[in-house]
C-alpha cells in the first residue's frame, strides 16, 4: 500500500468527499445532517475498510508474500492476526481523520463521548476488516473481491436502516436485518452521538458487533489455506 500513493490518498480523501456530499445535500434542514452523519460514518467505515483489506490482503497472496510466510513456523492464526493488526492501524487512522473532519469541519453536533464514538467505530472497522480478509481468501483476483460487494455490502445498505427505518420493512426483511452488522453500527452510533448514551446504553449493538468480528476472524483463519 505504501508503494501506491494514489490508492492511499483516495482511501483518505474519498470518504471525506462523500461525507461532504451528505452535508451539502441537506443545506436548509438544520439537524438533518446530525441525524444522517452517524449512518454515513458507519457506512463509509464498513465499505472502505472492507475494500482496503480485501484488495491489500489479496495482493499479498498474489505477490507470494503470504506463501513465503506460510512456509514459516507461524500458524494461520498468527498470520491472520498479524495482518489484522497492520490493517487495523491504517483503518484506525482513516477513521480518526473522518470523524474529526465530520465534527470539526462540517460541524456535526453530538452529545455522547467522543472517545466512546471512536471506540465503537473501531469495533465496526474490526468486523469489516475481518470480513475483508475472509472475502480475499475466496478471491483469485482483485475483480473478484469487488464482486463480493453486492453480496456482502449492498444488502446491508438496503436492510441496515440507512435508506429507511428498519421498522417500516416487512417482517421477514426485519428478521433478515438482524444479521446485518450495519444495522447495529447505525443504531449504536445514533445511540451514542444523538441520544448521549454510553456503552451501557448500546450493549446489544456492542455484543453483536464484537461477536461478528470474532466469527469473521475465525472463518478467515479457517479459509486461509497453506496452499494459497
Amino acid at each position: 500500500m505504501r508503494h501506491d500513493p494514489r490508492t492511499l490518498g483516495m482511501m483518505f480523501f474519498v470518504p471525506l468527499f462523500l461525507m461532504t456530499l451528505i452535508y451539502l445535500s441537506v443545506p436548509d434542514q438544520p439537524g438533518l445532517f446530525d441525524y444522517l452523519a452517524p449512518a454515513g460514518l458507519a457506512v463509509v467505515v464498513l465499505f472502505f475498510v472492507f475494500i482496503l483489506t480485501g484488495v491489500s490482503f489479496l495482493r499479498e497472496r498474489l505477490q507470494g508474500t503470504l506463501e513465503r510466510l506460510m512456509a514459516s513456523p507461524a500458524t494461520r492464526a498468527d498470520l491472520v492476526v498479524g495482518y489484522l493488526l497492520g490493517f487495523f492501524l491504517f483503518a484506525a487512522l482513516q477513521l480518526v481523520v473522518l470523524l474529526l473532519f465530520t465534527i470539526w469541519v462540517l460541524g456535526m453536533k453530538y452529545r455522547g463521548s467522543l472517545g466512546e464514538v471512536l471506540a465503537f467505530q473501531l469495533l465496526v472497522a474490526l468486523g469489516s476488516l475481518n470480513l475483508g480478509i475472509l472475502a480475499s481468501t475466496w478471491a483469485r483476483n482483485e475483480f473478484q473481491v469487488v464482486q463480493f460487494i453486492p453480496l456482502f455490502i449492498l444488502p446491508q445498505f438496503l436492510l441496515g436502516g440507512l435508506l429507511w427505518p428498519v421498522e417500516q420493512m416487512p417482517w421477514y426483511l426485519q428478521d433478515l436485518s438482524r444479521i446485518m452488522p450495519l444495522r447495529y453500527a447505525i443504531e449504536g452510533l445514533r445511540g451514542i452521538m444523538l441520544e448521549g448514551n454510553g456503552f451501557s446504553g448500546v450493549l446489544p449493538q456492542l455484543g453483536f458487533l464484537g461477536g461478528f468480528a470474532l466469527v469473521m476472524l475465525f472463518l478467515a483463519g479457517l479459509s486461509l489455506r497453506r496452499t494459497s
